[in-house]
């Protein structure tokens, strides 16, 4: 396990990957870095008997989700947020291959076995996702010294902000306050704070040379809706989407832990 070091200012048993698969494309606090109990942090899981006996040292960051595709005002902030998923990497340790050794060879397998995303309703084929995995992995472990895949997708759900007096939105591991959007400062007195609003998390999954999953988890970003002044009564997509650093930095930690520990971690429920 790696203990964590200094993130820099401006950035951050043994499951088959069909399973892995399924159960990610089934399922879908506090602002800085932490501080305090969150009851909506996720419990990671992290294999360290399987990284005990084969560690991990070079790892690729996938360029495709391990679900289904982004939506497009989220997909945009993907090579972004790998980006700063890199340097996180890298300042606790890590050596990041370069993506292109990925993306090519994904490249050239998707020319014999077909694009695994139907381009018209987005779905994800199962089967071809795997068979290009494995290709990708083969060729990689022949030709490079990589140890590990790690996928990192976007997902956009669901989530409730809270009633009285402070109106705030939690979900794995973070709190975020709604913003506005419109002309004028405030909020309509009828306003429909039980209508879910839009918010984007980061999944990390990291699979082994041997296609185990060895990690798999989840840490809030930010919310994707604000409040929409001019109607009074409802939401609307920001267009700010993923453009505050510290909230990513947030996000990237939580998603990591404890596969890189996470300095005041939200996550244990203190009365326990």
């Amino acid at each position: 396990m790696h203990q964590r070091q200094p993130l820099r200012s401006r950035l951050v048993a043994k499951v088959t990957l069909l399973a892995a698969l399924l159960a990610m494309a089934s399922g879908c606090g506090t602002t800085g870095t932490g501080s305090g109990y969150n009851a909506t942090t996720n419990p990671n899981q992290f294999n360290e008997a399987v990284v005990a006996e084969k560690p991990i040292k070079n790892v690729v960051i996938a360029h495709v989700n391990i679900g289904s595709p982004s939506r497009n005002y989220i997909k945009r902030s993907e090579s972004m947020v790998d980006g700063q998923i890199a340097e996180y990497l890298r300042d606790n340790g890590y050596n990041i291959l370069p993506q292109r050794e990925f993306s090519q060879r994904w490249n050239n397998a998707t020319l014999i076995y077909g694009d695994p995303v139907d381009p018209t309703t987005g779905r994800l084929n199962t089967k071809t996702f795997i068979r290009i995995t494995q290709s990708v992995r083969d060729d990689m472990r022949d030709k490079t010294d990589v140890d590990a895949f790690i996928f990192t997708d976007l997902i956009e759900h669901d989530a409730i902000v809270s009633g009285g007096m402070n109106h705030i939105a939690r979900f794995n591991g973070v709190s975020r306050k709604p913003s506005l959007k419109g002309p004028g400062d405030g909020v309509s007195s009828d306003f429909d704070w039980s209508r879910p609003v839009s918010a984007v998390s980061l999944q990390i999954s990291v699979y082994n040379i041997d296609l185990d999953q060895v990690f798999a988890g989840l840490g809030g970003i930010d919310l994707t809706d604000a409040i929409d002044t001019r109607s009074g009564n409802g939401w609307v997509r920001r267009k700010d989407i993923l453009e505050n650093e510290n909230y990513i930095e947030q996000g990237i930690q939580l998603a990591l832990h404890p596969l890189i520990v996470m300095d005041n971690w939200p996550g244990e429920n203190p009365n326990k």
